[in-house]
């Protein structure tokens, strides 16, 4: 207490204005772009959600009735069970295999550096190329049904059965999960080689190891890939796009691809902006759910004391 008493107000020198003005100068293109291009057309949307505007004529203030309308449209509710089924199954499939994966790609054998390269090249790869790529790898006689064929399996029409088309979005989602996959894979080796050591002369397996040290230490950045791959699956646009366009009988359609159609094909500039708060919604109720869940399963390491 008698440190911060004897402690003097330091005064707001010349400097110190010279240095805020300089900070205001170099944030300001920053600035400028969040308040153009992010902010104001957020504020924009929402006050276009409240009217009924197909960018031609005259904007009509219509209240809550684009809201209403959202929870009576069946094809948008079927939208949103079918976004919301894919994300269920991508996420937690594309979280386990890009654990998995950069678990095998930790160790250091002779020749791992070209396999890293390999598996992380598709993230690389423009997601409209992958789409262009999984029409054919998912056909009915494609590349995937080739290869199951040897088995005596035959493999069903991915992108054509209702069944099977959110499937199919799955298998293309784990493309890309090198991307996931570079980030487990420096968590894991940023683990201490101690704790390894310590646990090996306990007697403990590798798998205990992998339980219990590998897993806990690199929690921050399953959650951290945990929130981006939900947000990323909702708002899942480029596949249904290329591949689909909602098919068949509007199994694969999904928020944002409808969410697009009312906006540029039916012109229903309001409607589409209603919608788009509505996903809104949907990823912050998801966000804040795993968000209050961290506390019971992410380690942070400077919680330790």
């Amino acid at each position: 207490m008698s440190d911060k008493k004897n402690r003097k107000k330091v005064p707001y020198t010349d400097r110190a204005r010279r240095q805020r003005r300089w900070f205001f100068f170099f944030i300001s293109p920053w600035l400028f772009g969040f308040l153009a291009m992010t902010l104001g057309p957020m504020i924009y949307s929402f006050a276009m959600s409240f009217t009924d505007w197909d960018m031609f004529t005259q904007m009509n203030f219509i209240k809550l009735d684009n809201y209403k309308r959202a929870f009576t449209d069946s094809r948008f509710l079927t939208s949103v069970k079918n976004t919301f089924i894919y994300t269920f199954m991508s996420v937690p499939v594309n979280l386990l295999l890009s654990v998995a994966m950069a678990y095998l790609l930790s160790f250091r054998l002779k020749g791992m550096k070209v396999f890293r390269t390999i598996y992380y090249i598709p993230a690389v790869v423009p997601a409209v190329a992958s789409c262009v790529l999984f029409k054919n790898i998912l056909a009915t006689k494609g590349i995937l049904n080739q290869g199951l064929a040897l088995f005596g399996i035959q493999g069903p029409r991915w992108l054509l059965d209702k069944e099977c088309v959110l499937g199919g979005f799955v298998i293309l989602a784990l493309w890309t999960v090198g991307s996931t996959m570079v980030l487990m894979l420096s968590a894991i080796n940023s683990v201490g080689e101690e704790l390894y050591e310590s646990a090996h002369l306990d007697g403990a397996t590798r798998f205990q190891m992998f339980k219990g040290i590998t897993i806990p230490q690199i929690t921050p950045i399953i959650f951290f890939n945990l929130i981006t791959g939900i947000i990323g699956a909702l708002q899942t646009f480029t596949q249904v796009y290329m591949l689909t366009d909602g098919g068949p009988d509007y199994a694969s359609s999904m928020i944002v691809p409808y969410l697009y159609k009312n906006a540029f094909s039916y012109y229903r500039m309001g409607y589409a902006s209603s919608m788009a708060w509505i996903l809104f919604a949907i990823v912050m109720v998801f966000s804040l759910l795993v968000m209050k869940s961290s506390s019971l399963w992410v380690f942070y390491e400077e919680e330790v004391k």
